[in-house]
């Protein structure tokens, strides 16, 4: 299969420098419909790099860890890994690890027994048996809470689990496919993620590249949107001025193809007469320097942690470490306990345990009052 069967788009350059998208109408009338449906679009090398990976790996049942910043597409990878696999007539079960209270996560990887807990009224089936014979994509797996690690290593290897509340075995055969877009070797160095854990996910790591390092691919990017949004409402735009092209080309796009991807919607929404208009001509439109924007980038997200970090130390310290109840530092900053507690162990924020001749930092939420 070539490179350009995974990804092609229909873009033409008329004599005036302007790109012209082709009608629905036309002849790709029936690829349109599929672009209902997300697709990996763009031919740059880098992206063709990828795509070789996923080719290779897809035909093993070995455990992929995909890698990279938000926004890349780490999901559209996952499913062309499980559509290019022996499984692709299985299920394919994913969850978002972050999206789910960290009280909850259990349950919803290993399912539970009718009683297990309070608010348990009946049984649940939880995601690795959904995906039994098919493919689970663990998203944001960086963000699954250190008690909870075991088990999903044990089930890595043993295909293997209880339910809660259940001390029946079930066996389950599951291709794993795992993403982040966090460190993990870092927080395995800090000591927030189990090092045999990483291990194991990271049989097959595959590295998705951020927007701004494969801006050849704007261009198809950028025509693929405008087509799939002018289908959804009903309006025809068949032209991107070569400056507003220019503009999506020099951007930095911080949030990679998410953020390309709602300019363009609302580039259509405010489009007249099938010319596309320009949405960044708001923004400030960054030249492309090599390696400028990319630390300025992570300068950003550093000092926004640091900041986010610096706040909850102080609180904390102002209620005495409580975390929980009316006067604890969740209700101070505004959050849940269990979001408050999972953003601790994610900025690497512990409760000084004094020792004897020296402080030695520690994890004590058992002593505080949470």
């Amino acid at each position: 299969m070539t490179q350009t069967s995974w990804a092609r788009e229909v873009l033409a350059v008329n004599r005036t420098g302007s790109y012209e998208i082709e009608d629905a109408t036309s002849a790709n009338s029936n690829e349109l419909s599929a672009n209902e449906l997300p697709r990996i679009v763009g031919n740059s090398a880098a992206l063709g790099c990828v795509l070789d990976l996923v080719r290779v790996v897809a035909a093993t049942d070995s455990t992929v860890l995909i890698e990279g910043e938000t926004g890349t597409g780490k999901d559209l990878v996952a499913h062309a890994i499980h559509n290019a696999s022996q499984r692709v007539g299985r299920a394919f079960i994913k969850l978002n690890c972050a999206a789910i209270p960290l009280d909850l996560l259990e349950s919803e990887l290993f399912g539970h027994e009718k009683g297990a807990f309070t608010g348990a009224i009946a049984q649940k089936v939880g995601r690795f048996e959904m995906a039994d014979k098919g493919t689970l994509f663990l998203d944001e797996v960086g963000d699954i809470p250190p008690a909870l690690q075991p088990k999903l290593l044990r089930v890595l290897q043993e295909q293997e689990f209880e339910r809660l509340g259940s001390g029946c075995t079930h066996r389950v055969d599951v291709r794993l496919v795992a993403a982040t877009n966090r460190n993990l070797i870092k927080m395995v160095a800090r000591g927030q993620f189990r090092s045999d854990l990483y291990y194991r996910l990271n049989v097959f790591p595959v590295l998705l590249p951020a927007l701004r390092e494969r801006r050849e691919d704007i261009p198809a990017l950028v025509t693929h949107f405008v087509r799939l949004f002018s289908r959804r409402m009903g309006k025809q735009v068949d032209t991107v001025p070569p400056e507003t092209m220019a503009a999506f080309q020099s951007y930095s796009w911080p949030g990679n193809i998410r953020e390309l991807q709602n300019l363009v919607e609302r580039a259509v929404i405010l489009s007249r007469d099938g010319v596309l208009q320009n949405p960044l001509h708001k923004k400030q439109t960054e030249i492309m320097i090599p390696g400028l924007h990319r630390t300025r980038t992570y300068y950003s997200s550093k000092a926004f942690e640091d900041s986010d970090r610096a706040l909850i130390l102080e609180t904390l310290q102002q209620v005495g470490w409580i975390v929980g109840g009316p006067h604890g530092a969740a209700t101070r900053l505004g959050l849940k306990r269990t979001t408050l507690l999972a953003r601790m162990t994610r900025l690497g924020i512990s409760r000084p345990i004094p020792q004897e001749g020296t402080s030695v930092p520690g994890v004590a939420y058992q002593d505080a009052q949470i």
